[in-house]
């Protein structure tokens, strides 16, 4: 009505500084070797960001970092994270083992609680025993030790076919046998390549690249495995593979 005063509607301000940045990875821990892996895309929504952006981090000789969630928090976790650990290595002149890594992780995530790193992490290596490990984070802080994990886009197709390839979940076994407790490594090798190439046709924010870090026990052997780079720092312990292959280009 003419002379009606307007009503000032209050304004809400919003601050919302994480994005997704999409990809997936994943981890399978055997008996004496760990499997990391991790697409290379990373993206927003639809748009394609960059095809290479690796989202799996060498920390040691025994352990190594997959990050998926917000890109940039991501990077900088893992910054801090290599800066502990360097300063672990020149206090008492040996690397963390994996299980005190995957404390400190825990411990930098729920320190951050309030304003938390928008990172889901999959930490696997070799454990002193000499036994493959897998520990899973949500972004503050709480986790679990695996032996297979997934996390990021293509999570809710990943892990339930990794929870029956890997667990034997709604497989019956074969009559007078069991499932094996730990599957070998050229066996996980093709579940991981079978997972993403699934995930990368019904996800957008999957493809591009795979990179693949094996992480192999004292003594273990890389047989049967062809075209693996090395990038251990040591070849007398435990060491560390990477093995890529391409996923979908568009």
């Amino acid at each position: 009505m003419p002379g009606t005063p307007s009503i000032q509607r209050p304004t809400q301000h919003q601050f919302n500084p994480y994005s997704d940045n999409g990809g997936t990875i994943l981890a399978i821990a055997g008996a004496d070797f760990s499997i990391i892996a991790g697409d290379t895309r990373q993206s927003e929504g639809y748009n394609i960001q960059t095809r290479y952006a690796p989202k799996v981090f060498r920390l040691t000789d025994r352990a190594v970092l997959a990050v998926n969630g917000f890109a940039a928090d991501g990077n900088m976790f893992v910054k801090k994270v290599k800066q502990r650990l360097e300063w672990y290595r020149h206090a008492h002149a040996k690397d963390m083992p994996l299980r005190a890594i995957a404390r400190l992780i825990q411990t930098m995530l729920y320190a951050q609680r309030f304003f938390p790193y928008y990172v889901y992490n999959i930490l696997g290596g070799i454990e002193e025993d000499g036994s493959g490990a897998v520990y899973s984070f949500d972004p503050v802080g709480s986790y679990e030790r695996e032996t297979c994990r997934a996390a990021g886009a293509a999570q809710s197709l990943v892990q339930p076919f990794l929870d029956n390839q890997v667990y034997f979940k709604n497989q019956v076994p074969p009559p007078g046998r069991a499932h094996p407790t730990h599957l070998p490594l050229r066996d996980v090798l093709d579940i991981v390549i079978d997972a993403f190439t699934s995930a990368t046709e019904r996800h957008i924010e999957v493809g591009d690249g795979l990179e693949m870090y094996i992480v192999l026990a004292k003594g273990r052997t890389l047989q049967g495995v062809e075209a693996a780079q090395e990038i251990s720092a040591r070849t007398d312990g435990e060491r560390v593979f990477v093995l890529r292959r391409d996923l979908k280009k568009d």
